[in-house]
């Protein structure tokens, strides 16, 4: 390895689209020792872990757990345990990750039906309901902070939709989970997955994951049991549901635990303070971009604060960017996907790495990138400006 662009792993300042830094406490409770999966200590934390997802989802679902494996396999879950073959599903795709529920929806023999937008727009309430009416409609999934964009996607019109026409609703949570409310009950969502490395500031590795009684309704009723056997929600109920528990799997024991350390942050700090950091944070940084001379692909009012997409100027190599800013300052932002790729710089600001001083310290970092491929701009007053 070139040791000349090589950090320390604890140097690294993570500020892209996941994962986000992780605080010490989180890593000290991953180095405690390791219990059986079904030691009744750890079965005590499970419980607590159970109840903290609940109060983080807004919902009072029984069935809300961290799946084994990143937030990836918690959409997997919720499509193989909700879509039958033949099943009308509607997905608004207004980024990579509701293309990737399309996908799903399709490997499952699900006739997806899909609404899309060009990346950095939300999805139109109008079209969604129209093709929500236009057959028997069994899910409407879609995302609601699409973390290829940046887009915090209006819920309310959409899920009343899906609602009126007997529809479960499935919803991404990765990204928003822990930064923005998600009041699953209040909204009357049925599913929605979330995954540990965003604004929960654990490392990456389990997938949360909360089905309304609706929902499980649904998976009981099944013609045939779930394709995944592992993501098998049924079976899933019998390890972190009440009463005696049935060995499913190996449980991830550490990662449970930085997961609980994770949510005792979040629940210790509050969630209404929690989530007027993210969005402090995420003006400061606005305010400090525009100064730079650098405009943002979503409007302001539809921005997710946790993740920004702030778009590539002209003449600018974005790519010598990206690695002047992680080799020489130590610092990860992401770059575009999709038809976005080369276009967009993503920039996040998750749980732990949402404060006032990160946002000084990337900017500063930033503009001395930025000038040093030729763009001319002022970073002394960016700094100031996003420090008030």
């Amino acid at each position: 390895m070139n040791e000349s662009v090589f950090h320390d792993p604890s140097s690294v300042l993570l500020l892209g689209p996941g994962p986000s830094p992780v605080s010490d406490a989180v890593r000290a409770a991953m180095a405690a020792p390791v219990l059986g999966h079904l030691d009744p200590e750890f079965v005590q934390l499970m419980d607590r872990v159970q109840g903290g997802l609940r109060t983080l989802y807004g919902t009072e679902n029984r069935f809300t757990l961290p799946i084994s494996g990143t937030g990836s396999a918690g959409m997997e879950a919720a499509v193989v345990n909700l879509v039958e073959p033949g099943d009308r599903v509607v997905v608004g795709i207004h980024g990579v990750f509701g293309g990737r529920m399309r996908d799903l929806v399709e490997r499952q023999g699900g006739e997806a039906v899909v609404v899309e937008v060009p990346f950095g727009e939300p999805l139109d309430p109008d079209a969604m309901a129209e093709a929500i009416a236009g057959g028997d409609t069994k899910v409407v999934g879609l995302v609601h902070a699409e973390t290829s964009t940046g887009v915090l996607q209006p819920l309310a019109e959409i899920v009343g939709a899906a609602r009126a026409a007997g529809a479960l609703v499935v919803l991404d949570c990765v990204t928003s989970l822990g930064g923005v409310p998600v009041e699953l009950d209040r909204l009357g969502v049925d599913a929605a997955y979330s995954g540990t490395q965003k604004c929960l500031s654990v490392p990456p590795g389990l997938a949360p994951l909360s089905f309304s009684e609706r929902a499980f309704e649904r998976i009981r009723s099944r013609a045939k049991p779930s394709t995944s056997w592992y993501l098998d929600a049924g079976l899933l109920s019998g390890y972190w549901g009440e009463g005696q528990r049935a060995y499913h799997h190996t449980a991830p024991i550490s990662m449970i635990y930085g997961l609980a350390a994770g949510l005792d942050a979040a629940l210790g700090e509050g969630l209404e303070e929690r989530f007027a950091r993210h969005a402090d944070a995420a003006q400061r940084l606005h305010r400090g971009l525009e100064v730079l001379g650098l405009e943002c692909l979503v409007p302001v009012e539809l921005r997710t604060p946790m993740l920004t997409s702030v778009c590539v100027p002209d003449g600018v190599d974005e790519l010598a960017v990206r690695k002047r800013l992680r080799q020489l300052h130590g610092i990860e932002i992401g770059g575009g996907l999709g038809s976005l790729a080369g276009r967009v710089w993503r920039i996040g600001l998750m749980g732990h790495g949402a404060r006032p001083e990160v946002v000084q310290r990337l900017l500063a970092a930033l503009g001395e990138s930025l000038g040093s491929v030729g763009f001319r701009c002022d970073v002394g007053a960016a700094m100031s400006t996003a420090s008030v």
